[in-house]
C-alpha cells in the first residue's frame, strides 16, 4: 500500500535511509561562502527580472536561480544543526520538521521543488505564471533565512 505523502512520512523515509549525515563541525567559512554566493545570485535575478518580458523564456532561470539561492541558505542553515542532508525533498523536509519556528509550509517546498524537477528533468518550461505564484513566499523565506543564519553568525562569533 502507497503511503500518503506527508511531512513527518517524507522524514521518516529520510531518517530510514540515511539522509541526514551528521557533521563534525560548524564550517563557518562555508556559511559565509555559501551566503555570498546567494547574494550574487539574488543581485543577477534581480536584473533578470527587472528587464524580463512576461512571455520570455527567461523565466524558467528565474526560477531555477531563486530555487537555488532557497535550496543554498537551507543547507548553510543546518550547516548550525551539524548536518548535510543528501536529497532537496529531505532537506527541505528535515527544515519543516526541526525547525517549526520558521512557520514554513512544507507544501510550498513540495510545490517549488516539484516544479524545477519538472522544468531539470521532464523538460517542462516555467512561465511567468507560475513565478507570480511562487514569487512572494520564495522572497519571504529567502529573507527569513538569510536573517535567521546572520543572527547565527553572530551568535558563533561572539562565543569565540
Amino acid at each position: 500500500m502507497h503511503k500518503e505523502r506527508t511531512q513527518k512520512n517524507i522524514y521518516k523515509a529520510c531518517e530510514e535511509e540515511g539522509s541526514f549525515i551528521p557533521l563534525m563541525e560548524v564550517n563557518i567559512e562555508k556559511i559565509k561562502s555559501m551566503l555570498m554566493t546567494v547574494s550574487a545570485d539574488l543581485n543577477s535575478s534581480k536584473n533578470w527580472i527587472k528587464n524580463a518580458e512576461k512571455e520570455s523564456d527567461q523565466w524558467n532561470a528565474i526560477f531555477k536561480i531563486n530555487y537555488d539561492c532557497l535550496h543554498i541558505l537551507t543547507e548553510a542553515f543546518l550547516i548550525f544543526d551539524k548536518l548535510k542532508i543528501r536529497t532537496h525533498e529531505c532537506l527541505f523536509t528535515y527544515l519543516c520538521e526541526k525547525h517549526s519556528e520558521l512557520e514554513f509550509s512544507w507544501d510550498f517546498f513540495e510545490k517549488i521543488r516539484t516544479k524545477r524537477n519538472g522544468s531539470i528533468y521532464y523538460g517542462k518550461l516555467i512561465t511567468y505564471k507560475d513565478w507570480e505564484e511562487i514569487q512572494l513566499q520564495l522572497n519571504l523565506y529567502i529573507n527569513s533565512l538569510k536573517k535567521e543564519i546572520e543572527a547565527k553568525l553572530k551568535d558563533f562569533e561572539a562565543e569565540d
